[in-house]
């Protein structure tokens, strides 16, 4: 499947499934060879010590596309957050996209994502567009998260 987003809305509330790309480790020749250069969302893992998978970041790619974004996100000599940069140079990274061309259910999503993987402390604000959101993960991956 492709990775893509598709929304259906009822009254207030929106649902989106999302099929996610599959996930591959960072390494930029790959990621310029094969990411597209189109809107969309992404999510960095590390893999710690323990083989499992860690979230450390989420976030959207309008500007630029996806492709230049997770070049410059996954390479510690272009990022500049020394946090993340360091989890870059201590661990090896993965990532996984999906694309959308609205900037407006990319917020509702990321919104969506940061309510439950960092609950009250988001700065992520909605689309206003719905009352209620909710979302569908599709993966043929098996990430293993704590």
């Amino acid at each position: 499947m492709e990775p893509s987003v598709k929304k259906e809305v009822n009254n207030d509330s929106a649902y989106y499934t999302i099929h996610w790309s599959k996930l591959k480790k960072a390494d930029k020749y790959e990621i310029i060879s094969n990411v597209p250069s189109v809107a969309g969302i992404f999510e960095l893992y590390y893999e710690d010590k323990k083989k499992k998978l860690n979230l450390f970041f989420l976030s959207k790619a309008w500007y630029g596309g996806l492709r230049y974004t997770l070049r410059k996100r996954t390479d510690p000599e272009m990022e500049n957050n020394p946090n993340r940069r360091k989890i870059l140079n201590d661990f090896d990274c993965y990532y996984r996209y999906t694309l959308t061309e609205s900037y407006k259910d990319m917020s509702d999503i990321l919104f969506f994502f940061a309510k439950t993987y960092f609950p009250g402390n988001s700065r992520i604000k909605t689309s206003g567009r719905y009352q209620n959101i909710f979302v569908k993960e599709i993966s043929d991956d098996k990430i293993v998260t704590i």
